[in-house]
């Protein structure tokens, strides 16, 4: 039974070798073919290269600055808080390692950043109209009267935006964010982010990359200040209402002195009026002491809190391209084509033995 077993194995293993050789001889036979194959589509790869544009990447890089400590403001900060003014200095959790990564690729940020105003072509446009003029989108919405007339400006407000400029910025948005955002952090112990834009176009790659950048961290600022700028407009408007009382306070004295001048020292209710508007100074120049404080310290805690992202590196015309070259074109087009043949040939021959 063994015997027989591995007879069999040995009569398989030679049917392997004589097919093997058989289809080595077949294909040899057949190299003009697979020759030719291969210089066709050699050639298709060199004009491959010549059509296909360069990708251009610009890369950014900025640090986000850690929340630091009080220091000497704490004792400060605690006064203002037991008089019921909170000042900020509380750092947002969203702006921190992932959060902030995802926050870059939001369709917000990204957005908004395609309504930032650029120079391009001598004009002030959009960057979603860049966008539209470089994949000559505008030739194709020339049928389309819905299309034809949607534009893009500098700035817009979203409210005023139709469904249709919505559905075609979001449409940007998705082929943005997909297509050439990569956001990235390269150790979670620094804190060091890369943003890289992918694009075609030189310009757009470079003014996505900084508009991007910029639109983050002013959103990021406000968010971040945005307690410590309401008290101190709160703030400033008291001391702005406490400062008018107390002018018209000591006005007050001045005239109630003036009609109780040479005043009959016996007659002391007609001095009342001056005693009032006195207590009125001294009650108003201790609350306008006190808002003054709070007011230099409220500009104190927003100073402190701005600038958040500082920029460490930013893109540099020329921009890294990627670019499919001809020799590449060559190799990969000759290979695949010489390799596609052999399947052709093998195919076409084993369809011929099963139609015999």
């Amino acid at each position: 039974m063994d015997k027989t077993s591995i007879q069999d194995d040995e009569i398989s293993l030679k049917e392997l070798v004589v097919k093997a050789k058989e289809w080595y001889f077949y294909l040899l036979s057949q190299w003009k073919i697979i020759v030719l194959a291969g210089i066709i589509g050699a050639s298709l790869g060199i004009v491959y290269s010549l059509i296909k544009k360069p990708i251009y990447t610009a890369t950014l890089t900025f640090a986000l600055e850690e929340e630091k400590s009080g220091g000497g403001l704490g004792s400060a900060l605690g006064l203002a808080g037991s008089l019921g003014l909170d000042l900020g200095g509380g750092g947002g959790s969203i702006f921190t390692g992932s959060n902030l990564k995802e926050l870059l690729k939001s369709r917000r940020m990204v957005e908004q950043t395609l309504l930032t105003s650029v120079n391009y072509k001598g004009k002030e446009i959009s960057l979603a109209e860049m966008y539209i003029d470089i994949n000559k989108f505008r030739d194709n919405w020339k049928e389309k009267p819905k299309l034809a007339n949607i534009h893009f400006l500098s700035n817009a407000n979203r409210k005023y935006f139709t469904r249709v400029h919505d559905s075609l910025l979001g449409s940007i948005y998705q082929d943005v964010s997909k297509g050439g955002l990569v956001v990235g952090q390269k150790d979670k112990k620094i804190s060091i982010i890369s943003i890289d834009m992918s694009s075609r176009n030189e310009l757009f790659a470079k003014y996505f990359c900084e508009a991007l950048a910029k639109e983050v961290s002013d959103f990021y600022i406000d968010t971040k200040s945005k307690k410590a700028r309401m008290n101190m407009a709160i703030l400033q408007r008291q001391t702005d209402s406490i400062r008018r009382e107390l002018n018209g306070a000591i006005t007050g004295v001045a005239v109630a002195n003036d009609n109780t001048f040479n005043l009959n020292p016996a007659m002391n209710v007609r001095r009342a009026p001056s005693a009032r508007r006195q207590v009125d100074v001294q009650a108003n120049t201790a609350i306008l002491t006190e808002l003054v404080k709070q007011s230099e310290l409220a500009k104190v805690t927003l100073r402190k809190e701005t600038p958040l992202i500082q920029i460490i590196d930013r893109p540099i015309l020329p921009l890294s391209k990627d670019y499919f070259g001809k020799g590449k074109g060559v190799i990969i087009g000759g290979f695949l084509a010489s390799l596609l043949m052999v399947f052709g040939l093998i195919a076409r021959k084993i369809i011929k033995e099963l139609s015999i």
